[in-house]
């Protein structure tokens, strides 16, 4: 049975929520169990969008949706799905719908290309990887009617990488995130808490103006 239209105006309001739910930090992550409402096809899908966009190297044999294009962890491993499905985001439901769209396209695509999808994998994982960054990287053509869907999308995937924005960043750097290690990002002092004794370019930036007050303030 085919999908059921997908309702993009309430895509796009959830869209907008979870913008605005982005600024209430620090996202959580649902229990395995809980992300399994979405469906392991999905999952599937989303993970090798997100590997398109950050990629990374395969956690078993026989890991599809991750293409291996690269040695090291990539966005799957950073918690990309962790954040897709975090239970402060109203993406949740619109999710199975999402990657059938990217399958959708997935489809089409091979069609025009004449080629061949296992019918034993989502549509986007059975996609070489070379054909996978060029539909990805077309999602973000001004003219993708679907633009903001994917533009979203991208935008948590590399908040799962850059910033491991659904962990205590604690917890984050104790398991090595991948993206916080990429990055170098520092190990918080005996307390737990971070400070930045060198905040500065450690050079004056212009010469001191003769009536700055003892405070730094302007005269």
């Amino acid at each position: 049975m085919p999908p059921a239209p997908l309702d993009r105006r309430g895509l796009l309001k959830a869209l907008a929520a979870t913008t605005v739910a982005l600024a209430a930090w620090p996202l959580t992550a649902l229990p395995a169990e809980a992300t399994a409402t979405v469906g392991t096809w999905n999952v599937q899908t989303l993970e090798a969008f997100a590997d398109t966009l950050i990629p990374g190297q395969r956690r078993y044999a026989g890991d599809l949706p991750i293409a291996g294009a690269v040695t090291g962890p990539g966005g799957v491993q950073a918690g990309a799905i962790q954040i897709l499905t975090s239970p402060q985001l109203p993406l949740v439901p619109w999710l199975p719908g999402i990657a059938g769209l990217l399958d959708t396209r997935a489809l089409a695509w091979a069609a025009t290309h004449l080629l061949f999808l296992p019918p034993t994998r989502p549509a986007l994982v059975g996609l070489p990887f070379s054909h996978r960054t060029a539909l990805v990287t077309g999602l973000f053509d001004p003219g993708d009617p679907d633009r903001p869907v994917w533009q979203v999308l991208a935008l948590l995937v590399g908040l799962a990488f850059d910033t491991a924005a659904h962990q205590p960043t604690t917890t984050a750097l104790a398991d090595n995130h991948p993206g916080l290690a990429s990055i170098g990002f520092p190990a918080p002092d005996a307390d737990g808490l971070w400070r930045f004794p060198e905040h500065s370019y450690n050079q004056p930036l212009a010469d001191l103006h003769p009536h700055t007050t003892a405070s730094g303030s302007p005269a």
